[in-house]
């Protein structure tokens, strides 16, 4: 079972966004068959082995084993990952461009170039799958709690500067045989609603000497 897998096409993303299916696909987290999934979700077993049918046909769950017992063959099934995520690949012509309206300090530009990522990290990992290979990729994930307004800008500004430095420093445009690489830096407010962050609502907490983030100035309405 994977950690994380990616699913691309609309078919299959339907399929897991299905009430019934994802209830299905939820409980595959541990290995179980048509007449176990019924009486873990209460649900008749035809209509389980109905939607196991339609989650196996979109690769969404696999065979596991097959049990004989007497003259029935049991088929245990489990998930083919812990969980998904479905690419904007799945959306086709809807998916977000990042070239549309490029703002570093737009909150909707950093979404769309959070989904190019999971768009291409998902494509990568198809295609290495299929060639039995690795990708090469590197994440950094940290929290930052800054004092002030002013504080995260500083720091914004800085983070810019060291990153262009170091594009320029290893950036190669005529390296034979050179490999193209994509780098994403985002900052972005954690929701109260997060797990673990201070505060019970959801939503930004605006900064001292900030505007509220449901007042914002003109032309800035989806700026952090």
């Amino acid at each position: 079972m994977l950690d994380v897998a990616v699913i691309e096409e609309p078919a299959a993303a339907e399929a897991a966004l299905d009430p019934m299916r994802s209830r299905v696909l939820a409980a595959l987290a541990e290995p179980g068959s048509a007449a176990m999934l019924a009486v873990r979700l209460g649900l008749p077993r035809q209509k389980v082995n109905y939607h196991l049918k339609e989650l196996e046909r979109h690769g969404l769950v696999e065979l596991a084993e097959e049990r004989r017992k007497g003259n029935v063959t049991e088929r245990v099934y489990r998930a083919t990952a812990a969980s998904y995520v479905i690419s904007p690949s799945a959306l086709a012509t809807l998916s977000p461009d990042p070239a549309r309206s490029p703002d570093q300090l737009s909150a909707r530009w950093l979404l769309a170039l959070g989904a190019r990522l999971v768009q291409e990290v998902g494509a990568l990992l198809g295609g290495a799958a299929r060639a039995r290979q690795r990708v090469a990729t590197f994440g950094i994930d940290a929290e930052v709690r800054f004092a002030s307004a002013a504080d995260r800008a500083a720091f914004a500004d800085e983070l810019a500067q060291a990153v262009a430095a170091l594009v320029g420093r290893y950036h190669d445009e005529s390296a034979p045989g050179g490999r193209r690489s994509r780098l994403v830096v985002g900052l972005h407010q954690i929701p109260a609603s997060t797990p673990g962050a201070p505060g019970g609502t959801a939503g930004p907490r605006p900064e001292a000497g900030e505007a509220h983030p449901h007042e914002p100035e003109a032309g800035q309405d989806d700026r952090p």
